[in-house]
């Protein structure tokens, strides 16, 4: 999954990462980790992250170059 994807979208929303992780109800850590590459996104987390910034999960997999 290309993980600047969804830095870029949260970027872009104004959002730092511990909003984002609060929203995702999540530490902060956990979520800068996903950012990072550093774990890989659960689907879970992928389908509420899609749905929040209204995008295709295929977006988010970099299966897909239009939002």
């Amino acid at each position: 999954m290309p993980y600047h994807r969804i830095k870029d979208l949260r970027e872009d929303a104004d959002l730092s990462q511990r909003q984002i992780a609060e929203i995702l109800h999540m530490h902060k850590t956990t979520y800068r980790r996903y950012e990072a590459g550093e774990r890989e996104i659960p689907l879970n987390i992928a389908i509420l992250l899609a749905n929040h910034y209204k995008v295709s999960l295929d977006y988010l997999a970099g299966l897909a170059n239009q939002k």
